[in-house]
């Protein structure tokens, strides 16, 4: 095994009979299989960088075991993908690849604002960023091309309130088996690492998800992949978009071994290796009883000041996750280990951008059924006013005292829910306030939606309390309910 990773390093020791703990550069690679002289090399369980390497190994003579480096390629090249999805009749947003700043624009007029900006064959969504203006456009151009210079710049209509959602799959080149779907708690346009995700789908109708096996099938197909293969998709007024394909292993994988029972990684692995899944017994999708959330893990409370707004960059550091029958119960035990600390009572500072105004209504309204009071701004004071809910109007920063960060600072605020607004000087405010919360120990949701799966694990919890149980309970041929 070669890991480049030294948080990651330590575990490999009962993976592999032997550890180069190495840049993962095509030298430095080709080095150690010069020296091990390998039957082949598996780059598919390293995320990107290995992925990246796949034509530059294959031309140097290596054996690349699994999915080729040319279906690699058909994914990664945006043109080719874009070929790709048509010959197979599947949606994609409009978009389109430019080399600079005014073919940029020229697509960007053409499929309308907000736009996607991101470069090809970079990790972790870096210089990724949603573009509102030319203006902006232009900016982050100059990102982008700094981040990766020799590559196309990738530009995608922006699919607003767009459900997000990750599908894994196993294939062994004829046969394919969906490994987990898991539906992104967040929006479409904050990082699939960043989002939480929830299995089964908790939303998503049957015809959706049979939709997106489908268009799973023929994509592992199409690509003739052998191993594992993560899919990311959006939907939008029942519409299935394709976002992303990644011939490889995703982060999930982990997540979903867990939720599901399947050690998908070890099955991948032997598929690679020349077994078929109807061998390993894998014949069918593994359709679980439970529900498993998948929380992401910050380092906000690690730096004073930052502003925690979450977007396409990615900013986690690990995750966590919550397993139990109920969905609301689940959810609150994965905020329990990602270390969000739901209150059960007190006061909730409510202050949303002006689309999300009516949708806040009915959270708050739980809120309110559950005990909690709440304090508001003028802006939304007014709305949830119209609505018949009672709350405590505060001034805003700059407009007299005491103001929202006082109360923040008394520690009288027990949870904030702010959706960010657009404008420069809401902005401005609206990140003090989040990031004295951080300071102050306050935890903060900054989506409508992740505001409902809060207030449902808040219910879940003050009627039912919860059990722990065992990873292996859930998995065994009595498992709970």
């Amino acid at each position: 095994m070669i890991n480049c990773n030294p948080e990651t390093v330590s575990t490999d020791y009962d993976t592999s009979a032997r550890l180069y703990f190495e840049p993962l550069t095509r030298e430095d690679v080709l080095n150690i299989i010069e020296e091990e002289k390998p039957q082949g090399v598996i780059i598919q369980f390293g995320g990107q960088t290995p992925l990246n390497l796949a034509i530059p190994l294959r031309e140097a003579g290596v054996k690349i075991l699994g999915t080729s480096p040319e279906s690699i390629d058909r994914t990664e090249d945006r043109k080719r993908f874009r070929t790709l999805l048509k010959k197979l009749q599947l949606l994609q947003a409009q978009g389109g690849t430019a080399t600079s700043i005014s073919e940029a624009r020229k697509i960007a007029k053409r499929i309308g604002y907000p736009v996607l900006v991101r470069p090809s064959y970079v990790l972790g969504g870096r210089a990724m960023e949603l573009v509102y203006d030319e203006e902006g456009l232009n900016e982050f151009m100059k990102k982008a091309v700094e981040a990766s210079p020799k590559r196309p710049i990738l530009i995608d209509k922006f699919l607003d309130d767009a459900i997000e959602v990750d599908v894994d799959c196993v294939s062994d080149g004829k046969q394919v088996v969906v490994c987990g779907i898991m539906e992104h708690i967040e929006e479409a346009g904050i990082h699939s690492g960043d989002s939480a995700c929830a299995i089964p789908p908790y939303t998503l109708s049957r015809e959706i998800q049979e939709i997106m096996k489908e268009n799973t099938y023929a994509l592992a197909r199409e690509l003739r992949v052998k191993g594992l293969m993560n899919i990311q998709y959006a939907i939008k007024n029942d519409q299935v978009y394709v976002l992303e394909v990644n011939p490889r292993a995703s982060r999930t994988v982990p997540y979903v071994s867990k939720a599901t029972g399947v050690p998908w990684a070890k099955v991948a692995t032997q598929v690679i290796l020349g077994k078929s899944l109807k061998e390993l017994g894998i014949l069918r999708e593994v359709e679980i009883k439970h529900n498993a959330i998948k929380e992401a893990v910050f380092p906000f409370n690690r730096f004073p000041g930052i502003d925690i707004v979450l977007g396409p960059e990615m900013k986690s550091t690990g995750e966590v996750m919550g397993i139990d029958a109920s969905f609301g119960v689940a959810f609150m035990k994965s905020q329990i280990a990602a270390g969000q600390n739901l209150p059960l009572k007190g006061k909730v500072f409510i202050s949303v951008k002006d689309s999300d105004k009516r949708a806040i209504v009915f959270v708050v309204k739980k809120l309110v059924d559950l005990g909690f009071s709440i304090v508001v701004t003028s802006g939304t004071a007014e709305v949830l006013g119209k609505a018949g809910i009672e709350v405590r109007e505060v001034f805003k920063i700059g407009e007299g005292r005491p103001n929202i960060m006082d109360l923040v600072k008394n520690n009288e605020i027990s949870l904030i829910i702010n959706t960010p607004s657009g404008k420069k000087k809401m902005k401005e405010d609206e990140a003090r306030i989040r990031s004295s919360a951080v300071f102050h120990r306050i935890p903060v949701i900054t989506t409508v939606s992740g505001a409902r799966a809060a207030v449902n694990g808040i219910e879940a919890i003050t009627k039912k309390g919860f059990e722990v149980h065992a990873l292996q309970d859930y998995h065994s041929p009595y498992a709970l309910p």
